[in-house]
């Protein structure tokens, strides 16, 4: 069975598509340290698949895994039908990685990381050099190609990372907090690029701790915390799964938002109190504001919202996705 028939049909409409990575019961200990403990997911060729949870939820060391360098405590984990362990050259060859830190080589030149890099998977100049051209024009870096590398800006070396992960035409795409380090303009290019890669077929694999990003990019994810799956679904069907259509934020002040939560009690589905604002769960977030006025509370701010993921995450865990 060839890579492209490898493993188990997926419906998505009215088409099968196979399982690119597969994974069971994977595990990987530190140690006394269980940093994934017992995951199972599986994705479909082209999917944009998430990983979301805070930092050190076992996000980045699920992505080693399926990278191919780390190695699993426990447990099976396919990619393309096989298994990194055993078959590291011929996965890592259709895999692009942009790791969590940039590890770009900060003495050569900026288009020279990617004809490096290139050179690694065995590709020839004549290919490398009009690949290389494209994809800085993809990071805005073409007026760059002849820096040094230490000479860019954060983000400009982030936007380079992700071309030079491109360079060999991934099937599958893993992305470990892509957007750290970009503004908000660059984040939302990048958005617009990652768009493009899944709709030429590219599996997009993502990690993150922003709840927007999951939102905008992910197809389907997993909320993730201290290395266990808590919910799976899309983001949409996560939402109205654990949250309600909208969320009234009430500030109070630092002194008085936790002593004001039982004059709120009764309204709206559910009361959240964080150490900066109070979160009332409803369908009818002006509604319940109003109540909060009839009530005679006056709250220094106030702010009607829709659920998002961080949300979900404080329902399934008792804290917010950024701590």
């Amino acid at each position: 069975m060839s890579t492209e028939e490898a493993g188990s049909a997926h419906e998505s409409g009215s088409a099968a598509r196979p399982y690119v990575i597969t994974a069971e019961n994977l595990t990987k200990t530190y140690g006394d340290v269980t940093a994934v403990d017992g995951i199972s997911f599986s994705v479909p060729a082209g999917e944009s698949f998430g990983l979301l949870g805070p930092n050190g939820a076992g996000k980045s060391t699920t992505m080693k895994m399926i990278g191919g360098v780390a190695q699993r405590t426990s447990g099976s984990l396919t990619i393309m039908g096989l298994d990194p362990e055993q078959h590291g050259p011929e996965v890592r060859a259709h895999l692009g990685v942009v790791p969590q830190q940039d590890n770009l080589d900060e003495e050569l030149r900026v288009r020279d990381n990617l004809l490096v890099y290139g050179r690694y998977f065995g590709l020839p100049i004549s290919y490398l050099r009009p690949k290389a051209d494209e994809l800085l024009e993809f990071a805005q870096l073409t007026d760059k190609a002849k820096s040094k590398v230490d000479a860019l800006s954060g983000g400009m070396k982030r936007r380079l990372t992700i071309a030079r992960s491109l360079i060999n035409e991934p099937r599958i795409l893993l992305l470990d907090e892509p957007t750290t380090g970009l503004d908000p303009q660059a984040r939302h290019i990048l958005w617009d690029r990652l768009f493009r890669l899944k709709e030429q077929g590219v599996t997009l694999i993502l990690t993150t701790h922003y709840m927007d990003e999951a939102e905008q990019l992910c197809d389907r994810l997993i909320v993730v915390d201290k290395g266990r799956i808590m919910a799976e679904g899309s983001p949409a069907s996560l939402i109205r799964d654990y949250s309600t259509r909208e969320v009234l934020e009430l500030r109070f002040g630092s002194e008085r938002n936790a002593s004001v939560g039982a004059e709120l009690e009764g309204i709206g589905e559910r009361l959240e109190t964080l150490p900066d604002r109070v979160l009332i769960y409803t369908h009818d977030g002006e509604a319940a504001l109003e109540e909060v006025s009839a009530r005679g509370l006056r709250p220094l701010t106030s702010l009607v919202r829709r659920s998002s993921l961080e949300d979900v995450f404080l329902r399934l865990t008792g804290r917010s996705l950024v701590d």
